[in-house]
């Protein structure tokens, strides 16, 4: 084997070794208020993607549906998402509802996720902590429930049912970045979408109503 073959092994083989170090050497540098700052502009970044997709999805007005109706599928719902029911009030048509993340997500919908938002995270964190650092970071769900607060109320043509999502920390982080408030905005985005068409389903599958009749669904209220 030649001279530039041995050479070249022993770059692959010191490359990953090298970054660390490099990152190491950077992260000595990196004050705790420095680290405040990356994770605060993120969650300033992440609310204001957070209210917005929450004024397009969050809301829906459900016609010739009654608030039982949809209590009992939006129970079914959750339950069927594998999310677990903290609090319930079927007469004021209120659910609290909490599921280890990236639930209501799959992992494969977090994935793909992470990979639509990991770029403007990232590009964020470098501004206060440096390019090296920020490609380490991830949106890694360990150690997170998402919980959600569902109300679902009378309008003179059906029912209006309104969610809300948040973050809540169920074991401390596994690097040294304090935890995010708000998760992905595309992870927020599909998982309302995902929840919305499992919703419909159990509607239609509910025993009052014919399998095939259509459920009649405003658009997301303003």
């Amino acid at each position: 084997m030649t001279t530039g073959s041995h050479a070249e092994r022993w770059r692959r083989r010191c490359a990953p070794l090298g970054f660390a170090l490099v990152v190491l050497a950077a992260g000595c540098s990196i004050t705790p208020e420095k680290k405040a700052d990356a994770v605060n502009d993120i969650n300033r970044q992440f609310q204001e993607e957070y209210e917005r997709i929450l004024m397009q999805k969050g809301t829906r007005a459900f016609n010739g549906v009654t608030r039982d109706e949809a209590f009992r599928a939006m129970r079914a719902t959750m339950l069927t998402l594998g999310m677990q029911i903290l609090n319930e009030d079927p007469a004021l048509g209120y659910l609290s509802i909490r599921g280890a993340a990236p639930r209501p997500a799959d992992l494969e919908e977090w994935r793909r996720a992470s990979e639509t938002d990991l770029p403007k995270a990232r590009s964020i964190i470098a501004q206060h902590l440096g390019w090296l650092v920020a490609q380490l970071f991830t949106f890694d769900p360990a150690g997170l429930d998402i919980v959600m607060n569902i109300t679902i109320l009378e309008v003179p043509l059906g029912v209006q049912i309104s969610l809300t999502m948040r973050m809540r920390e169920t074991a401390p982080p596994k690097g040294d970045l304090p935890r995010r408030e708000y998760a992905p905005p595309t992870a927020v985005s599909m998982g309302l979408d995902k929840i919305w068409r499992q919703f419909e389903q159990e509607l239609r599958a509910a025993p009052v109503r014919r399998s095939d009749a259509p459920v009649a669904v405003t658009a997301p209220a303003a």
